[in-house]
């Protein structure tokens, strides 16, 4: 039944997807509904794609650089965000003190979207990858502490109380019970954060970069080139997609196969 389910969901997945590109290219190829200089058919972008792999104009980088800067950034400031945020945030839910002392400055930042942070990084920084990565570490780092402190919030009493019952110290308490606990949390806020960096790249991209996804089709727009802005759109949203799945089977991993 498990397998005929996923046999399924994939059936539909591909059902769904070969219906909206049949669309596109029945309003845009055949029914030339919209003039291509506005949107260009799917044959189009796919032949840009295969093209674009290997050319780097008309930006100077081909797609594969553009998404290896895009990625090296991203996953910088995304690792950055996760190492320091999810112990912050569990840290914080369980030191009472600690949380009375942080959570005044982490309320004032938390409101402020990491697009914000933007114009502050590129005059400190520059519009190198340091002032971008750390964007995208700010934009993680919120929803991590949120989401690692809401899981440890949510651990059940009776449970403490049972560790406490059977001799377990505050540390073991926490390493045993509250975290393994915690953990679905913990990985949603991971997925959210993965989604948080990703977009927060592209858009600073978008406004400061000399490499990238985002400087792709920043270049590609003011080039009239619809094209590749649409293969870049589609880079965007498929290693978006890639990577919330890597989350996903990383939750199935710690979920069902984990030990603590």
């Amino acid at each position: 039944m498990k397998n005929e389910g996923k046999s399924r969901y994939l059936a539909l997945s591909v059902l769904s997807l070969s219906v909206g590109i049949i669309a596109w290219w029945f309003f845009t190829d055949f029914l030339k509904t919209i003039p291509a200089i506005v949107m260009p058919g799917p044959v189009k972008v796919f032949q840009t794609f295969a093209k674009k792999l290997f050319d780097t104009t008309p930006d100077g980088a081909t797609l594969l650089q553009h998404l290896q800067s895009s990625l090296t950034v991203a996953l910088s400031g995304y690792a950055i965000g996760v190492l320091i945020g999810i112990p912050l945030g569990i840290l914080m839910a369980w030191y009472n003190k600690l949380d009375m002392f942080i959570r005044p400055l982490f309320d004032l930042l938390r409101p402020i979207p990491g697009l914000a942070w933007i114009p502050v990084m590129i005059v400190l920084f520059g519009i190198g990858i340091f002032s971008k990565a750390m964007v995208i570490f700010l934009s993680v780092f919120v929803a991590c502490v949120i989401n690692s402190y809401s899981g440890i919030k949510q651990t059940k009493a009776v449970h403490l109380w049972v560790g406490q019952t059977f001799g377990a110290s505050n540390f073991e308490l926490l390493w045993r019970i509250a975290i393994p606990t915690s953990l679905p949390m913990l990985l949603t806020g991971l997925r959210v954060a993965l989604g948080a960096a990703w977009t927060t790249l592209i858009a600073a991209e978008l406004l400061a970069s000399t490499r990238g996804v985002g400087f792709m089709i920043q270049q590609s727009r003011g080039l009239f080139r619809p094209d590749i802005i649409i293969v870049g759109m589609i880079t965007i949203g498929g290693v978006g997609a890639l990577l919330a799945k890597l989350i996903t089977l990383l939750e199935k991993i710690l979920l069902k196969g984990g030990r603590w």
